[in-house]
């Protein structure tokens, strides 16, 4: 057994470092990654904030790989906590291999929330970005609980720091206040001072992934069959289902057999982040796949397969398991006051689609339950509209648009399709139309009361009444409760309103008139016409 062990140990190498960044809208960790892989990603996102996850691989010259600590970026030296330099093992290993780093690039509005969750799930480290100059934000916090529950490694990038109202011992007494201890006041989490703009720390913040990498040991077995996490899908009018698959472990060949928890088939390309064609990825590498059966949610996990059928026969399996657990789902218990609003969502990507329906979540769903009966990958198609016309539902997409003719087949069936680009604006959308279902508000306004003094007249359900104002005023048209002691015996309505035998649109306070009032009740002397005025106010949720 011991011989056994030893030799598996054996087989263990060295993997590059999987990193997620995590943080804030806007705190830069996006420009972060931009700048060390030197290309531009916030300039093509709408509101600068990232849609979906992205994996990127940088391969760094033998000399950033083995940095000492403390070298200066850009010509300014950073400020890193100090801890101290493990010795080296596996010096080659780690000069040749260690040079690469994986970077998982996961959204920062809270929208995407659980695109986070699914980023940290499947990294080796953790950078935290803060702003120097705003501190800890509502994200951060939620990212914070992402990385302890995981007992991620981490490491707090507090960028933004070329700007003046930079204050980084707020941001770390800030942190320390979320269960994170900076090393420089005593704690354990390393932090590096950085700017995406100048470059400051960037060097640092290269070295410390590295040196967090080495301290964790990372291996991977490259004998055993591939297998990983998908990070990323879609469906491309051209090449068909495409998903970007993370390697964990072993390698991954072209033409190998894939099956996920959903899709399987042979893969057809293979390419890497930046679309050139490769032969085989290596652990810790993202790779961007076609030849799936169809387009797999993200977070499913992967694995290479022997042979296509047993790629299908996994799939397939998974597959009948799904589909039992979303029938009962269609099945709703609806309270009487409950209305149901349905739709339909499309969206670019998978990671988009599962970022759409958690933040769906968000809206209040007590008086109206949103009921999502189709939500796919993909432009919006005739058969979605002849879907939602049947379902009496609207569609909404994200990044999408309307294939041929299917505007004008969804305007002759009077189906409303909303397109978006931002996620929290469709997600407003949604919550405005849904509001719709909502009975109005109904808000009651006293405007005065008055005395009856003598009846003069009964007729049905019309009475010809005098009084006096005692308070506020009396308007014709309005609606008046009849009050009779401490009872409240119904209500009705002044049809008319005279005074000196003259009509009047309204009587004010200490003014006698006459009044003829249509109501159910029966008005007799000394009782109280209490006026008040409606108004039905739109809810939302």
């Amino acid at each position: 057994m011991t011989k056994n062990k030893s030799q598996d140990k054996n087989k263990l190498e060295p993997r590059p470092p999987i990193v997620v960044i995590l943080g804030h809208v806007d705190h830069g960790k996006t420009s972060i990654l931009d700048y060390i892989r030197q290309s531009k990603v916030v300039q093509n996102e709408s509101g600068g904030i990232t849609q979906h996850i992205g994996a990127y691989q940088i391969t760094l010259p033998p000399a950033e790989a083995k940095l000492s600590r403390g070298q200066e970026a850009e010509g300014s030296r950073a400020e890193t906590d100090e801890i101290p330099l493990p010795p080296r093992r596996d010096q080659d290993d780690f000069a040749t291999r260690g040079r690469k780093i994986t970077f998982i690039d996961t959204p920062g509005h809270e929208a995407f929330s659980a695109m986070r969750s699914r980023g940290a799930k499947v990294a080796d480290i953790a950078i935290l970005v803060v702003a120097a100059d705003e501190g800890v934000k509502p994200q951060t916090k939620e990212a914070i609980k992402h990385i302890l529950r995981l007992e991620l490694p981490l490491l707090v990038a507090i960028n933004k720091m070329d700007k003046p109202a930079a204050l980084p011992e707020k941001v770390k007494k800030e942190l320390s206040e979320n269960n994170i201890l900076a090393e420089s006041i005593g704690g354990k989490v390393p932090t590096v001072l950085v700017s995406a703009k100048t470059g400051l720390g960037i060097n640092d913040l290269i070295e410390m992934i590295l040196l967090i990498a080495e301290m964790e040991e990372l291996k991977t077995d490259n004998t055993k069959s591939a297998h990983g996490i998908i990070i990323e899908s879609r469906l491309d009018p051209q090449r068909g289902p495409i998903a970007t698959l993370l390697v964990q472990d072993g390698v991954l060949n072209k033409k190998d057999f894939v099956a996920t928890e959903s899709a399987y088939g042979l893969i057809k390309s293979m390419e890497n982040f930046l679309g050139a064609s490769i032969d085989k990825a290596e652990p810790s590498t993202p790779v961007l796949v076609t030849g799936l059966s169809q387009v797999p949610p993200v977070g499913e996990e992967w694995q290479a397969m022997g042979s296509l059928e047993e790629a299908k026969a996994k799939a397939e399996i998974k597959a009948e398991k799904e589909k039992r657990k979303r029938e009962p789902a269609e099945i709703l218990d609806i309270a009487p006051n409950q209305k149901v609003f349905n739709l339909v969502l499309k969206a670019d990507v998978s990671g988009s689609l599962e970022a759409v329906r958690e933040a769906l979540q968000s809206i209040p769903q007590q008086e109206v339950i949103l009921r999502v009966i189709k939500a796919e990958v993909g432009d919006i198609t005739e058969n979605d509209v002849k879907l939602a016309d049947s379902a009496k539902a609207r569609i909404y997409g994200f990044r999408v648009k309307c294939q041929g003719d299917v505007g004008l087949l969804a305007e002759r069936s009077s189906i409303k399709i909303s397109l978006w680009q931002i996620i929290y604006e469709l997600i407003q959308a949604v919550r405005q139309d849904a509001s719709y279902l909502l009975a109005p508000e109904i808000c009651r306004e006293k405007i005065g009361r008055l005395k009856v003094l003598a009846i003069f007249k009964t007729e049905g359900k019309k009475q010809i009444i005098g009084g006096r104002v005692t308070s506020g005023k009396i308007e014709k048209g309005v609606q008046a409760e009849v009050l009779r002691g401490e009872q409240n015996l119904g209500s009705g309505r002044i049809v008319q309103l005279q005074q000196k035998k003259e009509d009047v649109s309204e009587v004010i306070k200490d003014r006698e008139c006459g009044i003829l009032f249509e109501s159910d009740v029966k008005i007799e002397k000394n009782d109280i016409l209490e006026a008040y005025k409606e108004e039905r106010k739109k809810r939302e949720l």
